[in-house]
């Protein structure tokens, strides 16, 4: 028996120390973020510079590689319009909007699979008691066949441990796609408040901008109603014909049917708000305020910057980490697998015997306890599995790639968005400016028999137009403002946390 275990004992060594050497030895792909071209400057920002007083970042305009920074808190962002009935909207969104409840529970969903699948590094403990009725067959009591095996109860109180050893990484492997997706899924939550609070308030801004809208409209149906009365009053008194009496009337009824136009989109503007809220829309009014022109500069930093800020991009990045985490797990199933199982406990015939030493049991062996499986042949289900896992990683790499693409766009779009309007707003007021002026030199004209109604109306017309413009322009320069913010990943803060409840710490700078 001595030379039987001296003989064996070099086998069994070098099988333990290949085992402990390939525990946990992942057989993943090395991971690393896809490289991208180094943009130096938003091409946006190259064409103009931040008003004088703008605060920069001392590394604007330098590149350095993206550190992820998707959780680092954003601040109340939207405080920096100084509106406290847009404050309060957004405090009210993310109390009780459904989508971002929902996407709070899928963050504690991905949680809860990562916790099930990192079970999986320790052994699992069972336990059990309870008495059995069985017939054993003389085979396996060593007797000699006929011989009759009497019935008999068994009690047993029994303990079962399993353990799965983590060869080439399955296990830890698993775990770290599982690692990832919750933090993908903890992106993926981020993105979905930062669209929240950019949709409240573009929602709010366009329901401010129908307000200046009607604004204009009902200053239009005032003067529409002043030029009837002094039509009517001169054709009254035979100075002028039917026909400018017709004209007027119908300028006064269209100027009330686009006033109408206005608040029926308003009315659909403010629903939509109040669904943003999670509120029946019966349940949600907004008193009329016209907006107010936002001057605000938001400096867009460095491209860099960028990237490390945006939640979306982040959770592509972590669904390429999981992917690449599956392709090891993938190829772990080609090598062997180790199971260790075993029970331990007491059985006897009679209850009152079971916690005797004299019952103890146990059962180990290679059915239950040690199991070295090796896999030989499946049809090619373990091919299949391995170059699945291969083309989700390029799936999600060219993911990643696109997604960056669209980032650098919005903010490109909202930079120049930005950029013209500065210049098309003044630009505006001067046409209103100059319309404003023309209309009330054809009315002293008309009234001084100069010109005819017709060019009233037309000067009426330029001024309609001109104001209403330039309160879509104030409407669209505060959208593009949340456009961009949301572009650059929200806020600029540098603390870690999930909600966003802090002041922003960024630089902006009001013209």
């Amino acid at each position: 028996m001595k030379t039987c275990v001296t003989r064996y004992s070099p086998l069994l060594s070098g099988l333990m120390a290949f085992l402990v050497l390939v525990c946990g030895c992942s057989l993943a792909p090395h991971y690393r973020k896809p490289d991208l071209d180094p943009v130096n400057q938003f091409k946006e920002e190259s064409i103009t510079t931040a008003p004088q007083g703008a605060s920069m970042p001392p590394e604007y305009g330098e590149w350095k590689p993206a550190q992820p920074s998707e959780q680092a808190a954003r601040g109340e962002w939207w405080t920096i319009f100084e509106d406290a009935t847009l404050n309060d909207l957004e405090a009210r969104a993310l109390d009780g909007n459904p989508s971002l409840k929902a996407a709070v529970a899928r963050v504690k969903e991905a949680r809860a699979m990562r916790e099930s699948t990192r079970a999986s590094l320790f052994p699992t403990v069972d336990a059990g008691f309870g008495p059995t009725r069985e017939k054993l067959s003389a085979a396996s009591q060593l007797k000699p066949d006929g011989v009759d095996i009497p019935t008999q109860t068994v009690w047993r109180a029994q303990a079962g441990v399993a353990y799965e050893a983590d060869l080439f990484g399955r296990v830890s492997d698993s775990v770290k796609a599982a690692t990832a997706e919750t933090e993908q899924m903890e992106a993926l939550f981020r993105s979905t408040r930062l669209a929240l609070q950019a949709d409240v308030a573009q929602n709010y801004f366009n329901l401010r901008e129908l307000d200046a809208e009607l604004e204009v409209y009902t200053r239009s149906v005032t003067l529409r109603e002043q030029a009837l009365e002094l039509v009517q009053r001169r054709f009254e008194e035979g100075q002028i014909s039917e026909l400018d009496v017709a004209r007027a009337s119908a300028e006064l009824s269209t100027a009330r049917s686009d006033a109408m136009t206005a608040q029926r989109l308003r009315a659909a503007s403010e629903h939509s708000l109040a669904v943003l809220l999670g509120k029946a829309v019966a349940e949600f009014t907004l008193a009329a305020n016209p907006l107010r022109a936002v001057g605000i500069h938001i400096p867009a930093g460095m491209p860099s910057s960028m990237l490390e800020r945006r939640p979306d991009i982040a959770a592509a990045e972590r669904s390429m980490a999981a992917a690449n985490a599956r392709i090891g797990v993938a190829k772990a199933a080609y090598f062997p697998s180790l199971s260790l199982t075993g029970t331990g406990g007491v059985e006897s015939a009679a209850l009152s015997d079971l916690f005797h030493w004299s019952s103890r049991a146990f059962l180990a062996g290679p059915l239950v306890g040690t199991a070295l499986t090796v896999p030989l042949f499946d049809g090619g289900r373990r091919k299949g599995n391995l170059a699945n896992a291969r083309a989700v990683y390029e799936e999600s790499v060219a993911n990643y790639r696109q997604q960056v693409l669209v980032a650098f766009r919005e903010v490109e779009d909202s930079l120049s968005d930005l950029r013209i309007l500065e210049g098309q707003t003044p630009t505006q007021a001067d046409a209103v400016k100059a319309s404003t002026r023309a209309a009330q030199i054809s009315r002293s004209q008309y009234t001084e028999g100069a010109v005819n109604f017709l060019d009233v109306i037309d000067a009426d017309r330029t001024v309609l137009q001109a104001q209403r413009v330039a309160a879509q322009l104030a409407g669209t320069q505060a959208v593009s403002t949340v456009n961009l913010i949301r572009a650059l990943g929200g806020g600029w803060g540098d603390a870690p946390a999930l909600a966003a409840s802090q002041e922003p710490t960024s630089s902006v700078a009001r013209r």
